[in-house]
């Protein structure tokens, strides 16, 4: 069990170090409109947004055409600030600040596994959304960013819940893959599989929250 847990932590760090990685090469060589501020300013605004996004992380909103350990927030809406106004990597160290803070508010129900995801899908869709609004600073630019990262957001995490999430998710918890799948055939007799319940739950509820955010 420890075994386990280490390793997964591990794979968060990792993957937190690529995306911050990933968010600071795009901001010395596509990002070339962002401000200098001075450090505490730039701090003290990540520490805001991430505040907001942790409150924001406690109001779920289940759906019901997913499982029960689907539900919707809108916490990425201060991150999304957060990347406009001070840059990608900005972006990403509110996105991680976020959900530890909302880790410490209130916990974790799924292993750890849901806040990871909340963490690297909502990265998917900040990141691509904040690059392409820096690279041109303008309302058209901002929509199509968002529009951008909407696409990467589901079709990546899709692919995520499919690949690493749901498995993991099994593995930690104990359970087969089956019983997860029928926690979806509850809501939704067309979920009979892995695929079918990214398809008819994971894809919508990605697309939905791009477009409400």
């Amino acid at each position: 069990m420890l075994k386990e847990n280490l390793s997964f932590i591990g794979v968060c760090a990792l993957v937190f170090a690529a995306l911050l990685g990933l968010a600071y090469l795009f901001e010395r060589t596509v990002c070339h409109d962002l401000q200098r501020r001075s450090r505490s300013r730039n701090i003290s605004y990540v520490a805001m947004f991430s505040a907001l996004g942790g409150v924001l992380m406690l109001l779920e909103i289940p759906l019901f055409f997913a499982p029960g350990f689907y539900k919707m927030d809108l916490s990425e809406l201060p991150v999304l600030m957060s990347a406009f106004y001070l840059g990608p990597v900005a972006g990403v160290t509110t996105e991680l600040l976020k959900v530890l803070l909302k880790l410490l508010l209130k916990g974790t129900s799924t292993a750890f596994v849901g806040d990871f995801a909340n963490f690297v899908v909502g990265c998917t869709f900040v990141l691509p959304a904040a690059v392409i609004y820096h690279h041109h600073k303008t309302r058209r630019s901002a929509i199509i960013g968002m529009a951008v990262g909407t696409l990467c957001m589901t079709v990546f995490g899709s692919l995520f819940n499919a690949l690493y999430l749901i498995p993991k998710f099994a593995e930690l918890f104990h359970l087969p893959i089956d019983q997860i799948v029928a926690m979806g055939t509850a809501v939704n007799k067309g979920i009979t599989s892995v695929p079918t319940l990214v398809l008819f739950a994971v894809v919508p509820f990605n697309l939905i929250k791009g477009i409400v955010d």
